[in-house]
């Protein structure tokens, strides 16, 4: 039996989600859109998704099921399907907020003549 970990797609975000054109293969998924929730036992996605709608927490079209090893699962309308974080490059430390040496400031001091 596999543990799931659920993972809710925020709700401001449902409307855009149920909305959006399907498209096949492994959807991209950002880390900030959903929020952890609880964990399920099952053999299977669709055993968990059974559970949760008997439980009375069903699973919404959008939510995710984590497996153990990190893999992911989306629920959308046709199904589960595979899914992955999309995480955010790091900054280098060359890449940080620095102007380079000998540019102008974007707006130069006023000058006040007295």
């Amino acid at each position: 039996m596999n543990t799931y970990r659920i993972h809710r797609l925020k709700e401001h975000l449902r409307r855009q989600f149920r909305y959006a054109p399907h498209v096949s293969g492994c959807a991209q998924v950002k880390p900030r859109d959903y929020e952890p929730g609880d964990s399920i036992q099952a053999t299977s996605p669709y055993q968990a998704f059974f559970a949760l709608r008997d439980a009375g927490t069903p699973l919404e079209v959008g939510d995710l099921l984590e497996y153990g090893d990190g893999s992911l699962r989306i629920f959308k309308f046709v199904g589960f399907e595979e899914a992955v974080w999309v995480l955010p490059e790091p900054k280098s430390a060359g890449e940080q907020d620095v102007e380079p040496a000998g540019s102008e400031p974007e707006f130069p001091a006023q000058h006040s003549t007295v």
